[in-house]
């Protein structure tokens, strides 16, 4: 490796070199907290996706993430994924489902609000334990099946 070639290390393996490890294992966060964070996890896998469509207008990406997103398209997506959860997965995805959240849905029902909740809960736990190939590919299953993507 010459001076211009630099080793890369993972996304997260960086934050926590630049500013410090979490004093929390994945399994010791609330179950909004994982979702707290598997929001933005999932949210960002599917940017990238939309993303890499083509050059289209900020307005046309965000339309085409919005869909994507938005709790009734992750409940289908959970729905399409639940047969591939191992025992772990099934187990954070039915806590976070359960959690009682102190916000309400918007433009979703509850039953698919708390769905997606449980989907943001286990992308959070599985992103948190360095474990990005499996998040990204219950995504990937999730969209092919339902034909989202």
């Amino acid at each position: 490796m010459d001076n211009k070639e630099v080793e890369e290390i993972g996304f997260q393996e960086e934050i926590y070199r630049q500013f410090g490890e979490s004093k929390l294992k994945p399994e010791q966060y609330s179950a909004l907290g994982l979702a707290y964070i598997g929001d933005a996890v999932y949210d960002l896998i599917i940017r990238t996706l939309v993303l890499s469509r083509g050059n289209y207008s900020v307005k046309s990406f965000h339309k085409m993430t919005s869909s994507i997103v938005k709790a009734e398209a992750q409940a289908r997506l959970v729905e399409a994924i639940e047969p591939e959860l191992t025992e772990e997965e099934c187990r954070i995805f039915h806590h976070g489902r359960n959690a009682k959240s102190g916000t309400s849905a918007k433009n979703a029902s509850i039953i698919d609000y708390r769905i997606a909740t449980g989907f943001e809960a286990l992308i959070g736990y599985l992103y948190l334990k360095e474990r990005m190939s499996r998040a990204i590919e219950l995504v990937s299953i999730g969209l092919e099946r339902t034909g989202q993507f």
